[in-house]
């Protein structure tokens, strides 16, 4: 019989164990993902990363798990071209579409202006805001 150990601390060995159950399941089943990460980064003057977007291309699909701009350069269609730069590089890598997700309103318009449409609404997440689930139809430029 099983063993259940709840802990706030699993161990590096811990999660790799569950992600490479998890991983040679999926290729069983659906065959391998490919999955490569993917960052644009963006730098000061002397070279410390200050910001950008962290993800990973898999199954033909970008997904960004991060995106940051920092507060001196909002609102100069930063976050547009960190994706711009992202999308260019997963339709290389043989991508069909993007996703992303998130609860911040600022965040939401700056993707729908890129393109992005919603495609699922988690109510309450966080309390007093909705998560929001956008994708993007990827075609070469």
């Amino acid at each position: 019989m099983p063993l259940f150990d709840l802990t706030d601390a699993p161990s590096e060995g811990d999660l790799a164990a569950i992600g490479e159950g998890l991983t040679a399941y999926n290729a069983a089943d659906i065959g391998p993902s490919g999955r490569r990460p993917l960052a644009v980064l963006i730098r000061d003057e002397s070279g410390k990363t200050i910001g950008g977007i962290s993800g990973y291309t898999g199954w033909g699909w970008l997904f960004t798990q991060w995106l940051f701009v920092p507060e001196t350069l909002r609102g100069q269609g930063t976050a547009g071209k960190l994706l711009e730069a992202a999308e260019t590089e997963a339709i290389a890598r043989g991508c069909h579409g993007a996703w992303i997700d998130t609860f911040n309103p600022q965040a939401l318009r700056a993707y729908q202006r890129q393109g992005y449409a919603i495609f699922g609404e988690l109510p309450e997440f966080p309390i007093g805001r909705s998560r929001f689930f956008l994708q993007k139809k990827l075609s070469p430029r």
